[in-house]
This record gives C-alpha cells, structure tokens and sequence, in this order.
C-alpha cells in the first residue's frame, strides 16, 4: 500500500519522467508477483507432485511384496576385470540365497543384503514382484511427501527468478531508452553549450 500511495504521489512530482513511472509500476508488479504468483506456482506444482507420488506408491505397494529369504552361501565371485563397480564392503554382502515368491515359487538367486555378517540359514528381507522377480524397494509416502516439497520450492524458486529476469530485462530496455534520449537532447543542445550568445 506504501508503494502505492508513493507511486501516486511521484505521479504529481514534475521532475518525475515517464521511465521512473515505469520503473515504479515494474517494481511494484515484480513484489506482487513475488508475493502471490511464486507461491502459487510451488503450492499447485507440489500438490499436483504429492497426489501423482502418493498414487505411484499405492501402486508399488500392490505391484511389489516383501519375501523373507534364507542365505545359502556366499555369492560366486564376478570373472575379474568384470568392471562392477560396486565397493568391496557390498561385495562381502552379496550372498546367494533362496526365497518364495507370492506365487508359492521358490526362487535361487544372487542377491545384496543388509547384514553385516551373513551366515548360511541367516533371514533378511527381499523386495518381489508377483512372479518372484527381485525388485527394489517402494518408495516409502516419507520419501514421496520430501520429493513433492522439493519440487514445490524448486518450481516457486524458479518462478521467483522469472520474475526477476524478467524486471531487469524491461530495466535495461528502460534505462537504454532512458540514455538514447539523454543522447539526442545533448545532441541538439551540446554545440551551443557555454556560448554567450546561445539565447541559454
């Protein structure tokens, strides 16, 4: 309200040139537009985010089941030169063990587990599809809700800069114009500048 009353008395100031008028009105647009646009724009952008993560977790959760699955013996070492990148601490946890798929099947595989130590007949938790197919983890609605925050101020931030580029671009056009008419003034009143007889 204060930029507003000072932009209507600014108006009245007869030293007051068009491009400040226009480069109160662009400062004034530019906070509005801060204020209101840029939260906006992160608000939508989030919530549209939660509800689309939200409903592809419901939809792992029913594609992807935990199995418990017994360790049978340490894995077979990879041929060497193999270019597996994986550490050597995920190396020694790599065990070969067994696991009954939702379907009743049992399945035999190579697979990375969280213990520290593990020991045949040890039990850990494998992530399966329907058919028994290892896959990872679903996203947990913690994880899902962070990523939809994440996108809802990356996209209030980014507007937020938007907006800024946009009102220093139309300040350099305005300050350009600004200067081509200090310009073509001092053009036309510069080579009588300082002479007595310029009438000035």
């Amino acid at each position: 309200m204060r930029a507003a009353a000072g932009i209507r008395r600014w108006r009245r100031n007869p030293l007051c040139r068009p491009t400040d008028m226009a480069e109160a009105w662009l400062a004034l647009v530019a906070v509005l537009l801060f204020v209101t646009a840029a939260p906006a724009v992160g608000w939508v952008t989030g919530t549209l985010t939660d509800e689309a993560l939200r409903g592809s977790v419901r939809l792992q959760l029913q594609q992807r089941h935990p199995v418990t699955a017994q360790v049978t013996g340490p894995a077979p070492a990879g041929p060497a030169g193999s270019g597996d990148e994986s550490t050597a601490a995920e190396e020694r946890r790599r065990v070969l063990a067994t696991w009954t798929s939702p379907d009743g099947r049992v399945h035999t595989g190579t697979v990375t587990t969280s213990l520290r130590t593990p020991r045949p007949g040890d039990r850990f938790t494998v992530w399966t599809d329907a058919s028994g197919r290892r896959v990872p983890r679903p996203m947990d609605p913690a994880t899902a809700r962070l990523h939809a925050v994440l996108a809802g101020t990356g996209a209030s931030a980014l507007t937020a800069l938007l907006v800024e580029c946009t009102r220093r671009m139309v300040l350099w056009r305005l300050t350009r114009r600004r200067h081509a008419r200090l310009d073509r003034a001092w053009a036309a009143t510069g080579p009588d500048w300082g002479r007595a007889d310029a009438g000035s």
